[in-house]
């Protein structure tokens, strides 16, 4: 009887144990369910984000300046002559292929499609065809105001249909868009004139000297224009894939990716949005951010921030592309690996497969041989270690945070000067090859 009873306790703790496992069990999973379409959702919400939200900058770019007046041209109730496809195309603007009609794509195919007309730039607005740029329209189909979006710096097309017309590649620097220029096309210029104290004529000599691929994201801080050797402060504009898994992200390590998106969307997108960091307050290092309080950026309605969290999940799902297949030697690529990792010491910063440090990822000016003009505008007068991964897709204008090297060789003959590596040249043309396919 004992041993009866003790078989029908036994059962039933091990039936109230099955039971408390499935119970568990089922909660995992039902959590695990939870997150997985939190994931999907997140994706779905920061994709949007990133290519088609304006954060309300429509208020700067289109009531403030007035773009979108210059854009239409005289003949199409604006200003001027208007910016025509040809133009646009110039300036770095891309079209997203997959929003054009089929009708429209065999017309422009055929040559039937007047690309020297500014009618047609907006006929591709109100398509929402152009990559960054978001047209709003009045009931009678004109446009009264235009904003920006993420896409604008941070996407380029593949070229698939045409040169500047193609599929979306989300994450990649525009080293194409002449931000400079555009601007200066603006009828007002008051918003920087207001700010930096300097006429409208000044305001478009300092564009001018961007060009290509360059942006001053510090120029509404401390009002330098130019660096002390007389060249631009621009600095190249970043790509926004590859980020996900290492520290600060920005070529001075000012802050995360999720910093960079409030920053950027609250002072030089100039949305809706809330941005705090008291280091811009510091009158001697940011005088015109001190006077304008742009440390205390605060909007209500405030358009970005509930967006910031998708926007970040989003941006760190962009991988960084892989170099394609003939545009590296691959025979010097595994050579160059073990001169990476080896007598290069590159490993050493650029740890694999992240290609910076995990954990903190900065570095004074003098350990990495270079002088601090840049590092001095960022509140960590620093430099971040770059990752590599996808430094194939971003080689037009040059190397470093302000295009200052030409070429990979010139980046590796730098450092091999620096470290006093002593590589030969063999060893450097093989770091080339692994730079490129990495």
């Amino acid at each position: 009887m004992k041993r009866k009873a003790l078989l029908i306790g036994t059962a039933a703790s091990l039936g109230m144990a099955m039971a408390v496992g499935a119970t568990t069990a089922a909660k995992v999973d039902g959590y695990d369910a939870t997150a997985g379409k939190y994931a999907r959702t997140m994706l779905d919400q920061g994709k949007k984000t990133f290519r088609y939200d304006t954060f309300g900058s429509e208020a700067f770019w289109g009531d403030a300046l007035q773009l979108h007046k210059a854009v239409a041209g005289e003949k199409n109730g604006g200003v001027g002559p208007g910016v025509s496809p040809k133009t646009a195309l110039a300036v770095g603007l891309k079209v997203d292929a997959d929003v054009l009609p089929k009708s429209l794509k065999r017309k422009i195919a055929a040559g039937k499609v007047n690309l020297d007309d500014p009618a047609t730039t907006l006929a591709l607005l109100k398509l929402n065809a152009v990559v960054g740029v978001k047209a709003f329209l009045n009931k009678d189909g004109s446009v009264r105001s235009m904003g920006v979006q993420c896409s604008l710096c941070h996407s380029t097309v593949d070229d698939s249909f045409a040169p500047g017309i193609g599929k979306r590649l989300d994450g990649w620097a525009n080293r194409d868009l002449n931000v400079g220029a555009i601007v200066s096309l603006a009828p007002s210029l008051k918003p920087f004139t207001d700010l930096l104290g300097v006429d409208a004529d000044t305001v478009r000599k300092v564009l001018a000297t961007w060009g290509p691929g360059r942006y001053d994201a510090y120029l509404d801080k401390d009002g330098k224009a130019l660096r002390p050797d007389g060249k631009s402060a621009a600095t190249m504009i970043p790509p926004a894939f590859g980020l996900a898994g290492f520290n600060l992200a920005t070529s001075t390590g000012a802050g995360s990716v999720t910093y960079w998106n409030a920053y950027v969307a609250g002072t030089q997108m100039h949305g809706m949005a809330t941005f705090i960091d008291e280091r811009f307050d510091d009158k001697k290092q940011y005088p015109v951010a001190a006077k304008s309080g742009a440390g205390h950026t605060r909007h209500s309605p405030d358009d970005a921030t509930g967006k910031l969290a998708a926007l970040h999940f989003y941006q760190l799902s962009l991988p960084a592309p892989k170099a394609p297949a003939g545009s590296f030697d691959k025979a010097a690529f595994k050579r160059g690996q073990v001169v990476f990792e080896g007598a290069g010491k590159c490993s050493t910063c650029h740890v694999p497969p992240l290609f910076t440090e995990p954990g903190y990822n900065m570095h004074t000016p003098e350990e990495i041989g270079v002088d601090s003009f840049q590092a001095d505008r960022s509140p960590t007068h620093m430099y971040r270690t770059a990752p590599l991964a996808g430094l194939w897709s971003h080689q037009k204008g040059g190397f470093y945070h302000d295009g200052r090297f030409a070429s990979l060789l010139d980046v590796v003959n730098h450092y091999d000067k620096q470290f006093s590596l002593k590589l030969s040249q063999r060893n450097k043309t093989d770091l080339v090859e692994y730079l490129k396919g990495i």
